[in-house]
């Protein structure tokens, strides 16, 4: 949002800032004088997540970087989708814009050449000297999505790992999910040591890293717990992590 501002005139038409984005906004409308409407669908630091295709009375433009691939998108609906491939697609290195040709050339004022999507499109990816290595891990990664089932399997075995994380989250006393249960990311899940066991969150840290836990610790900025489950997890490394909550809560 803040990098938007620096290029024009931002409406924010809806937030839950005040309750700490632990929910999406609802009933909210668009300006019918608006450009456009931006969204991130996934929020890796607050875990929350849209995951369904907004109908919008203007152009749509989607930062899906922390969840494409992980379910099926109404590709038709958005002018413009982008994403950096190093959650779900690829290495970081790389970037991937799914573009409608009428959306090319409607800025209204000169754009640096290599901000302008026209530059690329023309040049067929080209213009710059190519990441090769992150682009034949996009390759293989799409190769393996598709033998896997695509994006259908994908959002499946989201909703999978989501159930078995979240689950345990809501059955142990000792954590707290910070999202609103029908906003919950099936990428990011979020939690929290419950009120009464906050001194514990360091002993639950270190604990759970000695049993193999790899990257459980919560964003820098909001502290706690984040388990990504992105199309790489495992459902067995998510059975591991709730293996790991339940010997803590019986050490405890």
């Amino acid at each position: 949002m803040f990098g938007l501002r620096s290029f024009g005139e931002v409406v924010e038409v809806a937030s839950s800032a005040d309750a700490n984005y632990t929910f999406i906004p609802k009933d909210w409308t668009v300006p019918a004088d608006a450009d456009y409407l931006h969204i991130t669908t996934n929020n890796t630091i607050y875990g929350t997540e849209i995951r369904k295709d907004l109908d919008v009375p203007v152009r749509l433009i989607a930062d899906m970087s922390s969840d494409i691939f992980s379910r099926p998108v109404d590709v038709a609906k958005y002018d413009a989708i982008y994403a950096g491939a190093q959650k779900n697609l690829a290495m970081a290195g790389v970037t991937i814009v799914i573009v409608k040709d009428d959306a090319l050339g409607k800025a209204p004022r000169e754009i640096p050449t290599m901000l302008d999507y026209r530059t690329h499109v023309d040049k067929g990816s080209m213009f710059n000297t190519p990441p090769v290595v992150p682009i034949y891990s996009a390759l293989e990664n799409l190769r393996w999505i598709k033998k896997m089932g695509g994006v259908e399997a994908m959002d499946k075995l989201a909703q999978q790992r989501a159930e078995i994380v979240y689950g345990e989250i809501d059955r142990n006393k000792m954590f707290v999910g910070t999202a609103k249960a029908e906003d919950r990311s099936l990428m990011n899940i979020c939690f929290v040591m419950a009120d009464e066991y906050k001194e514990l969150e360091k002993d639950f840290l270190d604990f759970a890293v000695s049993k193999g836990m790899v990257g459980v610790k919560g964003h820098r900025s909001v502290g706690g717990f984040r388990a990504s489950c992105y199309n790489a997890q495992t459902i067995e490394g998510c059975n591991a992590l709730v293996a790991c909550m339940k010997e803590f809560e019986a050490n405890h």
